[in-house]
């Protein structure tokens, strides 16, 4: 066979190729009767403490999280959730773990994002990755009363992780690491008792003996000579209660044990904790869209206008349709990603992004859907759906700018079919078969048949046929835009992502449908099972009709006039005077190096700066 085996790739990689892997979407995961009653356990104790303790508002007004909830986060066992529970922690799946995210997202995105930082790519870096050494010294501690921070981003490192500017270099002694740079962005950075820390190092390829720069993961703390935190944290939008810190490295001795995974590997750990956090971001979002939709459906039900309840109006019924369908749907694809990292699957880098990227999109239309329909009531801060709006907004920002993200779901999922289109080019008599079935398809429209799914309950047929023909003419349209395009596919981002977000829509619905079928044969009946139809029903309806206008813009679009436009704005731009405007610190540009707007700070909190964990220590220990 040309090409690779598709049972050695995930499941969306293969809906490019135009297959379709039931096996990996039916039935739903699940997770053992034993776990599920001990996350049940803790999700009552949860559910308790935020709805009479919690101080939502307060950490949203003062821009802290205050020491006591931390710790009670700590004591619920809910920080180290994941940690093994040889370890001192609770030993939960990813599954059961985002369960609780989901709910604390219900009632606070600052504490969420706390949660979800410590642990997804702080703990989950030591937990997988750490030497048994550094899991007996430091699990013990993250899991009960240490918070951990994830160092990546830098002032000239965001989406682009690979290009480390921190640099470490191994002593003449060989024990020790000499590290120096800077980082930004690390959440509970100020807080935290210990921090990962990506970096570049120089290093000899045994193949070819080149020095090539590879990118390594060191375990710092705070007290280590040379580590400074610059800025504890700085206001912002929304997840006001969470710390993002600014530190610089130098010259910092880092002992040769405290290297995570191995020399060079550093990117594997940061990618491999990216998976973990792009779920838990996502269960933050189904939280918030669920009780935005829920306040959403009260208030359309009382508020009444021109003689009636608001929510008799079609528009308004059109939005509570669209919330409820998408709150399904990013509930199936949630729990269908973390079933698919519970149960180890190989090839799982486009779930997790697809994931990241529909839940970071929906939760917050969900949120900006539900605030609408509240009206002026809505925007008011002391009706929590305003504070839902403002955290779920950095979502589609962080752990990969969904517009990044969309590229790489296009790149990723289509390489090895370009590859193998190309192989066939550059040698069509080596493959005759091949080469004429992939040239009627491109030159003669002739598709190739449908794929065969399986595994879905009877009933649903009529919704696997859909997805039959979708896949079938996703993968054609892949094809074709490779052979129009050729090279320049590579940089053509809206093709990537027209295409890009077809393939979400068709695993949206696969999710949506694959969570149904779970509750038919659990014998859910009467207006549960109607619920469940209706919204199945809509999610179809509304993903079919995004795929159809994603396809049919493939080939009538605004690109041309955008290009255009785009390139008046290129010169337009240098009529703007630097100073006026705000300029990234760190611009390659160097004529505009220091030459533009300095923000206004005097009105604005400020964090200072130093770490306080040697403070938090004694408070959380007298809490």
């Amino acid at each position: 066979m040309l090409g690779p085996d598709p049972e050695t790739m995930g499941f969306v990689k293969n809906l490019f190729w135009g297959n379709y892997r039931s096996d990996l979407m039916t039935p739903f995961p699940v997770v053992s009767a034993e776990e599920t009653a001990r996350c049940d356990q803790m999700l009552a104790e949860l559910d308790d403490y935020l709805r009479k303790e919690h101080p939502s508002a307060e950490i949203d007004q003062t821009q802290q999280i205050p020491d006591w909830c931390i710790k009670r986060l700590f004591e619920m066992g809910i920080m180290g959730m994941i940690v093994p529970r040889e370890y001192g922690g609770g030993g939960f799946g990813v599954t059961s773990y985002n369960r609780v995210l989901e709910r604390i997202g219900m009632f606070c995105g600052s504490t969420a994002v706390l949660v979800s930082a410590h642990q997804s790519i702080g703990c989950g870096a030591l937990t997988l990755f750490g030497t048994e050494e550094q899991k007996q010294y430091w699990l013990p501690k993250v899991s009960l009363d240490t918070l951990s921070a994830f160092c990546l981003s830098e002032p000239n490192v965001g989406c682009d992780a690979a290009g480390q500017e921190t640099r470490c270099e191994v002593t003449e002694d060989g024990e020790h690491y000499i590290l120096n740079g800077e980082k930004k962005w690390a959440t509970s950075g100020a807080l935290a008792g210990m921090f990962t820390v990506m970096c570049k190092q120089k290093m000899t390829d045994p193949k070819t003996g080149k020095v090539k720069d590879r990118v390594s993961a060191l375990i710092c703390t705070p007290d280590m000579e040379g580590v400074e935190i610059t800025s504890r944290n700085r206001s912002k939008c929304g997840i006001r209660g969470t710390w993002q810190a600014r530190m610089t490295f130098k010259n910092v001795k880092v002992p040769r044990r405290n290297l995570l995974h191995q020399e060079g590997r550093g990117l594997n750990v940061a990618l491999t904790c990216l998976n973990w956090g792009r779920c838990t971001l996502s269960a933050g979002m189904v939280g918030a869209g669920k009780a935005a939709f829920e306040q959403a459906m009260k208030w359309a039900k009382y508020r009444h206008q021109f003689d009636r309840a608001i929510g008799e109006f079609e528009l308004v019924r059109e939005k509570l349709a669209y919330i409820s369908a998408m709150c399904y749907a990013m509930d199936a694809m949630l729990y269908m990603t973390t079933g698919i990292v519970d149960r180890e699957d190989e090839d799982i880098m486009l779930e997790t992004a697809i994931c990241k990227v529909f839940c970071s999109e929906m939760g917050f239309a969900c949120c900006d859907e539900a605030l609408q329909i509240m009206g002026g009531e809505g925007y008011m801060t002391e009706n929590v759906v305003e504070r839902l709006w403002r955290d779920s907004r950095i979502n589609t920002i962080v752990e990969g700018a969904n517009q990044v993200m969309h590229t790489f779901v296009f790149a990723y999922g289509s390489k090895q079919l370009g590859e193998y289109m190309l192989g066939i080019k550059s040698a069509p008599f080596k493959h005759p078969k091949a080469a004429l079935k992939i040239a009627t398809e491109l030159f003669l429209h002739v598709r190739p048949s449908a794929p065969r799914i399986t595994g879905f309950d009877p009933s649903l047929r009529n919704h696997v046929q859909t997805i039959e023909g979708l896949v079938r003419e996703f993968s054609h349209q892949v094809k074709m835009m490779i052979k129009v395009h050729e090279e320049e596919i590579l940089t053509r981002q809206t093709v990537q992502k027209r295409l890009s977000s077809c393939a979400i829509w068709i695993h949206a619905m696969s999710c949506a449908l694959s969570k149904f079928d779970h509750s038919i044969r659990e014998g859910v009946e009467g207006r549960a099972r109607q619920l469940e139809q209706a919204n199945v029903d809509h999610v179809f309806a509304v993903g079919t009709k995004r795929i159809n206008d994603c396809m049919r813009e493939l080939r009538t679009n605004t690109d041309d006039s955008m290009k255009k436009l785009a390139s008046e704005l290129d010169v337009f731009v240098d009529t703007l005077p630097d100073s006026d405007y705000f300029i990234p610190e760190r611009t390659p540009v160097e004529s505009a190096q220091g030459k533009g707007r300095t923000p206004d700070h005097e009105a604005i909190p400020q964090f200072g700066s130093g770490s306080v964990y040697p403070a938090f220590r004694e408070a959380f220990d007298k809490a």
